[in-house]
């Protein structure tokens, strides 16, 4: 019986990407065609398939490719690896069904005149969730300051600090509605605001120009970030990131 294979083309429809991420991967060594025919054309198999949900779920966890290519070369057993992976999203969607809950009960509560708890309102909403996440990127010192430093906040503060990159976004975005340019002048304001905003995050820190680049490329590539910047404009996520670009270069180098 032969083996059923899918052209670049296909797998890249079905999987939402682009034939080029796909080459990327097999340049960077993650995901090898299982053929290549004699007319260059790339073909996928099965095998194929597996690896590529693999990678796919580990950006969906904001790994960066030298990571997924650590994960992936630890994890020889497919069945095992997809296994671990099927529990992690099992319970994220048991946190965003407590989410739905939580602002489903917080809006009839609104909009009865009820008392709201805060144990209502807010579960779900947790951020020691990224402990792992923010550990792996920046090591632990940067979880302790940073865990620190939001417990101390007030609910007031930590409303105001939400509230700063809201209106940030909305800038960047109703700037690329307009058509500026990343470079130009008023993108570049709404960058300083953007940096001093992070700056606070990381507790005075100021971000080297390496880290803020490395920000904004993750601003794109983590499907978290891409979705929370583009809710408020298709590509924002793109336009903020090669903002961050050109300040890195005209103010931090």
């Amino acid at each position: 019986m032969a083996t059923q294979e899918w052209s670049i083309q296909e797998i890249a429809r079905v999987a939402g990407t682009t034939s080029r991420t796909l080459r990327h991967y097999d340049d960077v060594g993650l995901l090898a065609p299982s053929r290549i025919g004699s007319n260059g054309y790339r073909y996928y198999d099965q095998h194929c398939l597996v690896q590529l949900q693999r990678i796919l779920l580990l950006r969906e966890l904001g790994l960066g490719l030298p990571a997924i290519a650590d994960v992936l070369d630890g994890e020889r057993d497919s069945a095992a690896a997809l296994a671990v992976h099927l529990e992690w999203l099992r319970q994220e969607r048991d946190r965003i069904d407590r989410q739905i809950a939580s602002v489903t009960t917080t809006l009839r509560k609104l909009e009865g005149g009820e008392q709201i708890m805060a144990t209502e309102a807010l579960d779900g909403f947790d951020h020691t969730q990224y402990k792992d996440e923010v550990i792996e990127r920046w090591g632990k010192d940067a979880w302790e300051r940073g865990d620190d430093w939001w417990r101390s906040l007030s609910d007031e503060d930590k409303h105001e600090f939400k509230q700063r990159q809201h209106d940030i976004a909305g800038d960047f975005t109703q700037a690329l509605k307009d058509g500026k340019s990343a470079d130009s002048d008023d993108v570049q304001a709404i960058v300083q605001r953007q940096y001093d905003w992070i700056a606070v995050g990381w507790q005075g820190k100021r971000p080297t120009a390496d880290e803020f680049v490395g920000l904004g490329q993750m601003y794109v590539d983590d499907p978290r970030f891409r979705a929370n910047y583009d809710r408020h404009g298709e590509g924002t996520a793109a336009f903020i990131r090669d903002a961050m670009v050109a300040y890195a270069e005209r103010v931090l180098r």
